[in-house]
């Protein structure tokens, strides 16, 4: 009788902030379930798209626009959910976390994708901020819905919500 194949564990999170602090804990418990073999989907959606997401402008409409000029930017835009400080806040963390010789936000995500990670985003999301698929990053997968996620989620033994 042929030995069967070890089933591989899988881990699903819905990423919907896009504040520092958050998106730093997805992506290192990302990184870790990767590294760990497991396989491992993060579907963004609202304000973790800026997780995926260039330095690019977007919207077509005047709220799209605004809203893309308002909440602009991308990851190394992301404020800690506390303490932001107009933007000092994120420069705190940055030379606390280096000065630890912790991993930056924006390389933690770069390891994300070579670590194998599936990277989605929200389409929903996407149509109503106007943002295009052309406006994220290399490694970023096609946009799918909430039923693929779902789809993902059933199956995983973890699922998050971050």
């Amino acid at each position: 009788m042929p030995e069967e194949e070890p089933h591989q564990k899988s881990l699903a999170m819905v990423v919907m902030s896009g504040d520092f602090d958050k998106l730093f804990g997805a992506f290192i418990i990302a990184t870790g379930a990767a590294a760990m073999g497991m396989e491992v989907t993060m579907f963004f959606t609202f304000w973790g798209l800026r997780a995926i997401k260039k330095n690019v402008s977007t919207g077509k409409t005047f709220l799209g626009k605004m809203l893309g000029v308002v909440y602009g930017g991308d990851i190394s835009k992301s404020n800690p959910s506390k303490f932001s400080f107009g933007g000092m806040g994120r420069w705190m963390f940055n030379k606390m976390m280096g000065n630890h010789n912790v991993s930056t936000l924006t390389e933690l995500r770069d390891l994300a994708i070579d670590l194998g990670v599936n990277m989605y985003g929200c389409q929903m999301s996407m149509d109503v901020m106007e943002i295009p698929r052309e406006s994220f990053i290399d490694g970023v997968k096609e946009p799918v819905g909430v039923g693929f996620f779902l789809m993902k989620a059933q199956d995983a033994e973890i699922q998050l919500f971050i």
